[in-house]
C-alpha cells in the first residue's frame, strides 16, 4: 500500500471519529429544546435515546467481525453515508416513536465506526500512539462540538436542523471516500504498515480479562458524562450560562476543546513510556475529582470537570494501543468491536443512570460520586495488567512493547 493511500485513510478514520461522536451527542442538548414544546420530562425525553445508544454499542462486535472478514473500507463508506441518512431521518421525525427510530438508526450506523475505524487507523500508522492521539483530537472535537453545534442550530432555526445539517455533511465525507476509493486513489490495506510481534497467549487472556473490566467502567463514566454534562451545567452554572441552552451547550463545548490536546499529549506517552502506567495514573487522579464536582457549582464545577475530561482523554490512547498489542492482527476489528460493546453499548446504563438520579434527587451529587468509584474500579483492575507498572522511556524509533 503506498504513502498515500495509508495517509487518506488515516484522514478518512479522523472524520469518522468526527461524526461518530458528534452525532451520538446532538440529542442531550436537543433535549433541552424539546422539554418545552413536546410536554414530557427531561427523563423521559432522554430515555428515547436509548435504543441508539445501546445499539452503538452492541453493534460494534458484528461490526467489527465484518471488518476483519469483509472490508474495512467498505464498512467505513456505509458509516458515513448510514449515519448520514439515519440523521436526516431523525430530524424529521414527527413525535417520539419516530425520534426513537431515528435515533435507534443513528446509533446502529454509528456503531461501525469505532471497531472498524481504530483497527483501520492502527493497520495504516507507523507511529501508533502518535496516530491514536491525532484520531483521538477529531473525537473530542465531535465532542465538543455536539452540544455547540446543537444548541446553536436548535436556537438559531429549529432542532430539527440541528440533525439535518451534520448528517447532509456526514454523508458528503462518504461520498468522497467513495469517488476515491472508485478512482484508485484509496487502496485497500491488507497488514499492518509497521507490524509487531504477538503477546504470548497467556498475556492475551490476562489483558481481556483485565480490559473488559476497566473498559466497563471506563464506558459508564464517559457515557453518563457526555450525556449528563448539557443538564448539568444549565442547572450548576447559572452564574456563567443564565440558565441558557446556548451557554450550558458552549460551556461543554469548552471542556471538550481544552480535553482534546489531551490525545496528543496521551500519544506521546503511549509511545514513550509503559502503557500500564499512563493508563492507571490518568484515571487514580480522577476519583477525587469527581468527589469535588459532586458538591461544587460555577467556576469550581468547570475546573473539575476539565480535569476529569482532560485525564479520561489522556489515557484513551494507551487504552487503545494495549488492546492493540495484545490483539493478534487478524481479531483486531472484532477486539475492538469487542470493547466497544462494553464500553458503549453495556455502559448505556450510564444513560439510564442519568435519567434516574436526576429525575429521583433533582441534581446529579449522586452520579458524580458513582463515577467517582467507577475510576477507583480502574485503577485495581488495571494493576493486573500484564507487564511492569513502572514507566521507563523505551526507544523512540524501535516496535513499542507494552508494559
Amino acid at each position: 500500500m503506498n504513502s498515500r493511500s495509508a495517509t487518506l485513510a488515516l484522514g478518512f478514520s479522523s472524520i469518522g471519529h468526527f461524526f461518530a461522536h458528534l452525532m451520538m451527542l446532538l440529542y442531550p442538548t436537543v433535549v433541552l429544546a424539546l422539554e418545552s414544546g413536546w410536554g414530557m420530562s427531561y427523563g423521559d425525553l432522554l430515555s428515547l435515546s436509548l435504543g441508539g445508544f445501546l445499539l452503538f454499542g452492541l453493534g460494534a462486535l458484528p461490526a467489527g467481525w465484518l471488518g476483519d472478514r469483509w472490508s474495512a473500507e467498505r464498512m467505513m463508506l456505509i458509516f458515513f453515508l448510514g449515519t448520514g441518512g439515519a440523521a436526516i431521518v431523525t430530524g424529521l421525525a414527527s413525535g417520539p416513536t419516530g425520534l426513537s427510530v431515528g435515533l435507534a438508526m443513528l446509533g446502529l450506523f454509528g456503531s461501525i465506526y469505532h471497531p472498524v475505524g481504530t483497527a483501520w487507523l492502527v493497520r495504516n500508522a507507523e507511529n501508533r500512539g502518535r496516530a491514536l492521539g491525532w484520531n483521538g483530537i477529531f473525537g473530542s472535537v465531535g465532542l465538543a462540538s455536539a452540544p455547540f453545534v446543537a444548541g446553536a442550530l436548535a436556537q438559531l432555526i429549529s432542532w430539527r436542523a440541528a440533525f439535518i445539517v451534520p448528517g447532509m455533511l456526514c454523508a458528503a465525507a462518504g461520498i468522497t471516500m467513495w469517488c476515491l476509493m472508485r478512482g484508485g486513489t484509496m487502496l485497500t490495506a491488507r497488514t499492518d504498515r509497521r507490524p509487531q510481534p504477538e503477546a504470548p497467549r497467556a498475556d492475551v487472556v490476562r489483558a481481556f480479562v483485565v480490559l473488559s473490566v476497566t473498559m466497563l467502567a471506563v464506558g459508564l463514566v464517559s457515557q453518563a458524562m457526555s450525556v449528563g454534562l448539557p443538564k448539568a451545567f444549565a442547572e450548576r452554572l447559572t452564574g456563567l450560562t443564565n440558565g441558557g441552552i446556548l451557554g450550558a451547550g458552549g460551556f461543554v463545548t469548552a471542556v471538550y476543546l481544552v480535553s482534546a490536546t489531551a490525545q496528543l499529549v496521551g500519544g506521546w506517552l503511549a509511545d514513550r513510556f509503559a502503557l500500564k502506567a499512563v493508563y492507571l495514573v490518568a484515571w487514580a487522579v480522577q476519583a477525587p475529582l469527581f468527589v469535588v464536582a459532586a458538591q461544587a457549582s460555577d467556576g469550581p464545577l468547570l475546573a473539575a470537570v476539565m480535569a476529569v475530561s482532560y485525564l479520561g482523554v489522556m489515557a484513551t490512547p494507551a487504552e487503545n494501543a494495549l488492546l492493540a498489542r495484545y490483539t493478534p492482527e487478524r481479531w483486531r476489528a472484532t477486539a475492538y468491536g469487542a470493547k466497544f460493546v462494553l464500553s458503549l453499548g453495556v455502559s448505556t446504563f450510564g444513560v439510564a443512570l442519568v435519567a434516574l438520579v436526576h429525575d429521583r434527587t433533582g441534581s446529579f451529587a449522586s452520579l458524580w460520586l458513582a463515577l467517582a468509584g467507577c475510576s477507583i474500579v480502574v485503577v485495581v483492575a488495571g494493576l493486573f495488567l500484564p507487564g511492569r507498572l513502572r514507566s521507563r522511556p523505551a526507544p523512540s524509533l524501535a516496535p513499542q512493547p507494552a508494559e
